[in-house]
């Protein structure tokens, strides 16, 4: 027995189902927008211009009417159409979406240009300066903020984008930029892996922090006593890493050798926290009692401290960046 075949849905959802909404909107899959002329039109000029042009006499225009309603069409689906009609409804009545998915962000920005819908693409802005999204797919971020020509959430991406790789993996969006685009992106990224490189080659910044051994004993802390606890931890023999011309810690001065290569290719103040965690870590499991106590207050300031001077030593790059045409 074949089973009866089931209505296509049509209608939108609330609030898009009134019965005195006085025009239709058809999305591009077919569905039909019940909605309110007077909200489209303050929130877009365009809106505001459509529904003001003269209307034919009965019978002598060829416009689809639907329930006495004119229907139009249009190219979004309904997806799109129903995240940015929420936007130009008051909150009492449809509060706006959340953006935080790169596809929506696009589809919506793009409907939002379309029909000059400011207040939209300044809150479409936002979702894509938005830190959730922006550590999922900064690459994919500055693709989208860079077609739209948007200075500021172009260059928040690119510095985003200094916790990924020098050179990334392919992504969908990457057909939005120009070649030239990317390989500005690729020149910024380079450069701040350059003004990076003389803080692990001078640490004339982390001596200036602590004045002295005794500043950072933590450091030094390899046939020591902490609380009682002897310290079986050996010293580092990687000179490029010895703070005051001493031997510091051997676990320190690897994780010094592990970030000097991070930052060769990430160059941000998040690869050097992340190190910082992963160094904490292993130090607790190799149960040195003496280091196991203090590991993680030592690590974390000094992470920190290295992190801030990261994100200065890359600051001028960016603006640099803000003052030039190439992003």
């Amino acid at each position: 027995m074949e089973l009866p075949t089931l209505p296509t849905q049509t209608c939108a959802s609330a609030p898009f189902d009134h019965a005195k909404a006085d025009v239709i909107l058809r999305s591009a899959d077919g569905i039909e927008f019940r909605v309110f002329m007077l909200f489209l039109s303050l929130a877009s000029p365009f809106f505001e211009t459509l529904f003001g042009l003269p209307q034919a006499p009965d019978g002598a225009s060829d416009q689809e009417m639907k329930d006495g309603l004119a229907v139009i069409a249009v190219s979004e689906d309904s997806k799109t159409l129903d995240t940015f009609l929420r936007f130009c409804y008051p909150s009492t009545l449809a509060e706006d979406p959340s953006l935080d998915n790169l596809t929506e962000i696009l589809s919506v920005l793009a409907a939002a240009k379309k029909y000059s819908l400011d207040l939209i693409e300044r809150k479409v802005c936002q979702a894509l300066a938005n830190p959730k999204v922006l550590e999922i797919d900064p690459l994919r971020s500055f693709a989208i903020a860079r077609n739209a020509r948007l200075k500021h959430e172009t260059i928040t991406a690119a510095r985003y984008n200094l916790r990924q790789p020098l050179i990334p993996a392919l992504f969908a969006e990457i057909d939005l930029i120009t070649a030239s685009d990317f390989l500005a992106l690729l020149t910024y990224h380079k450069k701040c892996i350059i003004s990076v490189q003389n803080l692990m080659k001078n640490l004339k910044w982390m001596t200036d922090h602590y004045v002295n051994r005794s500043g950072c004993g933590w450091l030094f802390s390899s046939g020591s006593h902490y609380n009682g606890d002897y310290c079986r931890c050996e010293q580092g023999t990687d000179k490029r890493f010895f703070p005051w011309n001493a031997a510091p810690i051997a676990w320190w001065t690897t994780y010094m050798q592990e970030v000097y290569e991070l930052l060769q290719d990430s160059p941000s103040g998040d690869t050097v926290r992340t190190a910082a965690d992963r160094t904490i870590q292993k130090v607790r499991s190799a149960n040195c009692a003496a280091c196991s106590g203090r590991v993680k207050e030592g690590m974390t300031e000094f992470s920190n401290l290295l992190a801030l001077k990261v994100e200065e030593a890359v600051a001028p790059v960016c603006t640099l960046l803000y003052n030039t045409d190439k992003l």
